[in-house]
Formats: structure tokens, sequence, C-alpha cells
């Protein structure tokens, strides 16, 4: 098995690089994804959630209420801190639980956007970093996903920088460019991720 860390800044790419190397047979284990469902209705985690948050972080139907609970956390660092102690362990362990199912041939891609400020490299045997210039982020970010560039620019000033993400990179897959130069690229990683894995 190879686990590899696929990360990148804020309007890089990463999704549609996750995409296609699902499509070309990695295992994609998705922190976002899998931080979404341990919180969901009926869960240890949404239960823990409530008790540290109250009930007023909850919807009408008893799901999250994630805007609610972004708006007490992100204005406090204690209280995000105190999120992140309840869900970070949960999402390990499910994150461990899906590579584990995975087979001991496979190519298993983390994809975990904070993977660099959070000093997660070294539990990866690669790091694929999908780079593009902060000119071309923010041009994405409002043209594409509609944000006004104030909180674009603020959205990516809180991630690492494009020069802290190339330093933890094994390999750098180059999405400055139009969408169509992206594929080729995606399919010389893959080569060089299943000749790694077969390699042992």
């Amino acid at each position: 098995m190879l686990k590899v860390g696929l990360t990148g800044g804020i309007g890089a790419g990463k999704s549609e690089v996750s995409r296609l190397l699902a499509h070309h047979g990695a295992v994609l284990i998705d922190a976002d994804r899998i931080a979404r469902e341990v919180v969901e209705p009926g869960t240890p985690g949404l239960t823990a959630v409530v008790e540290a948050f109250g009930p007023e972080i909850l919807g009408a139907d008893g799901s999250l209420n994630r805007p609610a609970l972004g708006s007490i956390v992100f204005a406090d660092p204690a209280r995000l801190a105190t999120l992140n102690a309840i869900v970070h362990p949960l999402v390990g362990a499910r994150s461990a639980e899906l590579e584990r199912a995975a087979g001991a041939g496979a190519v298993v891609v983390h994809d975990v956007p904070l993977l660099t400020e959070n000093g997660l490299a070294p539990l990866y045997d690669l790091v694929v970093v999908v780079d593009a210039s902060p000119q071309t982020q923010l041009d994405r970010l409002v043209r594409l996903r509609g944000m006004t560039e104030s909180d674009a620019r603020a959205r990516m000033a809180a991630q690492a920088t494009r020069e802290q993400r190339l330093a933890v990179a094994g390999l750098v897959i180059d999405n400055d460019g139009p969408l169509e130069n992206l594929a080729p690229q995606v399919r010389r990683v893959w080569s060089e991720l299943t000749a790694r894995a077969a390699t042992g």
C-alpha cells in the first residue's frame, strides 16, 4: 500500500485532481467528507459537539447548523480547538478504517486540505501538492465560486503559503493553466504512484 497525502491551496484545483486520481483507481479518503459524516444526526460526534456548544448549533431537523457553529468557532480560537479535539480523532479513526479496507497493493490518496498547516506530511509515504499561483487562485475563487475579492483573499491568507506547501511536496501538479493541461499530468503522477506501490 502506498499512502499519499494530497493537498493544495483553496482554488488550486485539488478536488479535480482527487476526482481524476479516483477515476484512475486510487482509493480516495476525503477528510472533509468524513468530517461531515462523523457529525451526522445520531452519531456520537454530533452528541459531543452539542454537549460542548449547546443545542443552538442544531437546525430544526436535528442536523448540525454549520453556519451557526462556524460563527462561534471562527471568532474564538479556544472554541475552534474544542471542536477540533472532538472531530479530528473521529476523522482519524474513520480514515484508518477505510485505509485498512483498501488492501495491500492499493494507492490510498488522502485528500487533506490542511495537510501543511497541521504538519501532517510525515504521516504519508508521499505528498502530492496541486499548485497554482495566488493570482490564479484568486481569479478562480472570485470568478468560479462567486466570492468577493476580500473574502477570497482572507481565505487564502488563513492557509499555508505556496512556498510552505511546495516545501513538503514529493510530487507537484502544476494547475496554473487551463483544465485540459491537468489530465495528462495526473496520468503521469498516477503512473509514478502505481510504480511506487508495486515496489513497496
